[in-house]
């Protein structure tokens, strides 16, 4: 695991001056894993011995109590006798040996039964609705959620209505509560109390697999696939998507310029967790991937904090383009990118303190303004 951590993030590492640290804990349990490994072989190679030298002691009281009490047996019941005791040694050997196994069994099947005790998600949902049927209608009730072994709420009593076809940015800093109201709309988790309605359906009476085929999500951290560009953009239930509609949506999300320089185009290789393109790149292509989709409801978890300024021009036009036939959420750290929104929410410690549209917020002069002057004034001292 050590190891395994260490090359993938030997470059933080290297950046970080880690090398020192990780040498060191890296010594450290392989020495705890050369102990414990001492310990199996030292078990090992005593064990057969003792239990040698018990089937010996065991076999001379045998021949004792045979002497004693068989008396004037015949020849053939001794012998009879004796090759049964001779024959018991073997068995118990292999009892013994096994026990080895046995143990590291039981050892691993420790992790095992953890993990399948670990609750599947609740799929206990009748309602089937494909895609092309939804509206995107999204409904917040009185919504709160709060994580497992934390007794503070990270969404505390939303209300709100989002219309079909309408773009609503969520705003605030670090830890306000923003990807987490997202997730709670695939149903990545279950919320405590309140509903959440898609077109006046609770989600927890959807199917979980109709209930994600109506979203499509792109997040900040990309998932890309040890596969080829066309098969990352066409993945899963958009395998079977013509190839004209793949190279669509890769050109609406700005993606066909790299893809041509690549040495195969869209058959080319992208390497584990999309190596060997840029982080923009890797962002375009799960962008590509959400307009293929074609979902009612568009998540947009900072999906341009990747790209350039250059690139983010393209993207925002695409997904202005996009936007207009869909429902959409957006999580914005850049502020200019949201300002053509019909809603913006501002949220602090789960809540939602301030909605609006840009300019009615900006005119409150509140926590929106606050944020967009700050952002404006970094910007203008960077430029």
């Amino acid at each position: 695991h050590i190891t395994s951590e260490l090359v993938v993030g030997n470059r933080v590492v290297k950046c970080f001056g880690g090398s020192d640290y990780e040498i060191k804990r890296f010594k450290q349990r392989s020495a705890f894993n050369r102990q414990q490994t001492q310990k199996v072989a030292f078990v090992t190679a005593i064990q057969n011995p003792i239990m040698q030298l018990l089937v010996a002691f065991s076999l001379s009281g045998l021949l004792f109590l045979a002497r004693r009490m068989m008396g004037d047996t015949t020849t053939g019941n001794l012998v009879a006798y004796l090759l049964a005791a001779f024959m018991l040694p073997r068995p118990i050997q292999s009892l013994a040996q096994a026990n080895n196994e046995i143990q590291k069994g039981i050892a691993a099947a420790t992790d095992i039964f953890i993990a399948l005790d670990i609750d599947p998600e609740l799929d206990q949902g009748t309602i089937s609705k494909t895609k092309a049927a939804g509206k995107g209608v999204l409904q917040f009730e009185n919504l709160s959620f709060s994580y497992a072994n934390s007794n503070k709420l990270a969404v505390k009593n939303i209300n709100l209505t989002i219309q079909s076809g309408q773009t609503v940015a969520i705003v605030g800093t670090s830890g306000s509560g923003k990807t987490t109201l997202t997730n709670l709309i695939p149903r990545f988790y279950d919320y405590s109390e309140g509903r959440i309605l898609l077109d006046g359906v609770e989600i927890t009476q959807y199917t979980l697999n109709s209930l994600r085929e109506q979203i499509a999500l792109v997040t900040q951290n990309i998932t890309l696939f040890n596969d080829t560009v066309y098969n990352n953009i066409a993945y899963g239930i958009l395998s079977n998507t013509s190839e004209a509609d793949v190279l669509k949506a890769a050109d609406d999300a700005y993606a066909t310029e790299f893809i041509q320089n690549l040495a195969n185009g869209m058959q080319t290789e992208i390497g584990e967790h999309g190596i060997q393109l840029s982080g923009g790149q890797r962002q375009r292509l799960a962008i590509a991937r959400a307009l293929l989709k074609n979902a009612p409801l568009l998540i947009l978890d900072e999906a341009t904090s990747a790209l350039d300024t250059q690139s983010e021009r393209y993207i925002q036009q695409a997904l202005e383009h996009v936007m207009e036939h869909r429902t959409t959420i957006v999580i914005a750290h850049r502020l200019s990118t949201i300002e053509k929104a019909d809603v913006i929410l501002v949220m602090e410690a789960g809540e939602i303190i301030e909605r609006g549209t840009h300019a009615e917020l900006l005119a409150k002069n509140a926590a929106y303004a606050r944020l967009h002057s700050m952002q404006f004034n970094e910007d203008h001292a960077t430029a």
